[in-house]
């Protein structure tokens, strides 16, 4: 039975298992941040049991709470519950690193060619998939989350509802639903005031080297900066972060054109890891391996901070009532986004009979069979050059 497994119980783990399991997640983890955050639950609770439910949940809710990349930090936030914040290390940057080398590589033989017809190939086979993906990814959140529960119900039906709607997930319903489940689950004695715990300052990290002398320093600056806040002020899935993206990145700074940086969002989803990976996509192209490199940490640095500083704070205090009610309001918000982005980024890729038919395809091939992701992408990708060919 899920979630059975007690803290007392579970395996010691290495830094090195830990790096090992996200340096193959971030490898070959198709499926953007809801995809990835239900192989980790598949992976880690219920095959591995690295992890408790609860640990999981926690996690889960902290990640849509706080702003940042929702699988990212939920990688983190695992890592930092066994091993504290080396652990929060070893899950991040094996993570991350594997899809930062690829959308490299991809973004430079991109500048070379200037070659999007085949890209748009790919995405319009492949986009069909990732809803698949996201579809079984977010159904299996949302039996370990809301459950039998009309309440939780509730919260995750009005939160999809205002997801869609909006086009975008709503920062303020995350906080709003995890008050209404301190509301309903947290008896009004418990609603005193509780001790503050103790924040880990987390060690210093060394700045990235010096950008080659071609390269403006007053432009990886803007970009440093910009990805910072794109970290920093963006809750949930890669979707929330696309509108802050293209305002920024095409109408104020005018670094890409539209075109450009629609590529760049299709490069995010159709490469493995967390979609946010597009800010090495548009800092490669905005200025070469140190632009990369800057939107890189750019973007990642606020979700490792936050985790290192709030964990502490939130593993001490999670059996208090307020804590566990937050957390089911919070995850019950949690789920209810991730399905309502999942049905915005279904409009946008899922245009027409053949990509119906890809889309339907792969929710059978996915629900029937145990064929590894990797291999469901490829095949929608080769469908995908063969039935733009033929349109």
């Amino acid at each position: 039975m899920l979630g059975v497994l007690s803290a007392d119980s579970r395996p010691e783990l290495s830094l090195r298992q830990i790096a090992g399991y996200f340096a193959r997640l971030g490898t070959i983890g198709f499926g953007g941040p809801i995809a990835l955050a239900g192989y980790m639950h598949r992976d880690l609770v219920e095959r591995r049991h690295w992890f408790t439910q609860e640990e999981y949940l926690q996690g889960l809710a902290v990640s849509q709470t706080l702003p940042g990349p929702l699988a990212a930090q939920l990688a983190m936030w695992l890592g930092y519950v066994r091993r504290g914040f080396w652990g929060a290390s070893a899950a991040a940057v094996p993570f991350i690193l594997p899809p930062f080398v690829i959308v490299t590589v991809v973004a430079a033989l991109y500048v070379e060619v200037r070659g999007t017809s085949v890209i748009q190939a790919l995405f319009y086979g492949i986009g069909p998939a990732v809803i698949a993906l996201i579809l079984r990814g977010a159904w299996k959140i949302v039996g370990v989350t809301v459950r039998a529960d009309r309440r939780l119900w509730a919260i995750f039906a009005a939160v999809g509802i205002a997801t869609f709607v909006a086009r975008s997930e709503v920062a303020v319903l995350f906080i709003v639903a995890g008050l209404v489940g301190v509301a309903l689950y947290a008896p009004p004695g418990w609603l005193g005031r509780a001790q503050a715990a103790p924040v880990v300052t987390p060690l210093g990290l060394a700045n990235l080297a010096a950008a080659a002398q071609s390269i403006d320093p007053n432009v990886l600056l803007q970009l440093g900066v910009f990805f910072f806040k794109a970290g920093a002020f963006t809750f949930g899935s890669g979707l929330a972060i696309v509108p802050f993206l293209q305002q920024g990145v095409v109408h104020d700074f005018g670094w890409l054109s539209e075109r450009e940086f629609l590529d760049a969002v299709a490069m995010g989803m159709i490469t493995p890891g967390p979609v946010v990976i597009t800010a090495v996509f548009v800092g490669y192209l905005v200025a070469g391996l140190p632009g990369a490199s800057v939107a890189g940490l750019g973007v990642f640095l606020p979700p490792f901070l936050m985790v290192v500083l709030f964990a502490p704070w939130i593993i001490r205090y999670r059996k208090h009532p307020i804590v566990v009610g937050f957390t089911k309001g919070a995850t019950a918000a949690a789920a209810g986004a991730i399905v309502g982005a999942g049905a915005v980024i279904g409009t946008q890729v899922i245009v027409d009979i053949a990509t119906a038919l890809i889309f339907i395809a792969a929710l059978v091939v996915l629900w029937r069979t145990k064929v590894p992701e990797p291999v469901l992408v490829g095949g929608a990708a080769i469908i995908g050059i063969v039935a733009s060919t033929l349109r």
